[in-house]
């Protein structure tokens, strides 16, 4: 069956015609600000608690855009007798936003749960060299990050929690059937 002529002008002229008789929502923006969505990628804030300097996210990052630095610092042995202990601590730690594509991959490979998404979406610069954010600045985006989600009161409960669980109660137990009852022959009549 052969098209009607002019049928697709028809159709785009309805189209045109539904849409100026809606009214139309425009969000002032610098006045108002937007509500994002729960889970907005903005910028990635860091928890440098966390940070063991392991360097997984430098690694992985596709853009390399992730720099850190860091030295070794040797910590005397807890115990006498024990042995020296190194660890890292961690210098630099800045991400250049202007090379950034927002992957999150940095994110998903921490270990540690060092870095997070913030919905923070204002760090406009008016050069690119300043786009590129130390830790301090990362810090301060670390306190904009939503609590998780919580979790499905439906849901099982996690395998580590539940067995952490059965052991505190397992210990509980233990401790009970261990404390001392009180003894009747100790006492006079």
């Amino acid at each position: 069956m052969a098209p009607i002529p002019g049928s697709g002008l028809a159709k785009g002229l309805a189209v045109t015609l539904r849409t100026m008789t809606k009214k139309t929502v425009t969000e002032q923006y610098p006045d108002a600000q937007p509500d994002l969505p729960p889970r907005t990628r903005g910028v990635i804030g860091l928890f440098e608690e966390n940070c063991t300097v392991c360097m997984l996210c430098a690694r992985e990052c596709p853009d390399w855009c992730i720099y850190i630095d860091s030295h070794k610092e040797t910590v005397p042995a807890a115990t006498p007798g024990g042995r020296e202990r190194s660890r890292n601590v961690l210098d630099r730690f800045a991400i250049d936003f202007s090379l950034c594509m927002y992957c999150g991959i940095c994110i998903e490979v921490c270990p540690f749960d060092a870095l997070f998404w913030s919905p923070e979406f204002e760090y406009a610069e008016t050069d690119i060299r300043d786009l590129t954010h130390e830790r301090d600045k990362l810090r301060e985006w670390m306190w904009t990050v939503p609590a998780p989600p919580a979790l499905d009161p439906g849901a099982e409960e996690p395998k580590e929690i539940a067995t952490a669980r059965k052991t505190a109660e397992k210990l509980a137990a233990a401790q009970a059937e261990s404390a001392p009852s009180a003894d009747p022959q100790g006492e006079e009549s």
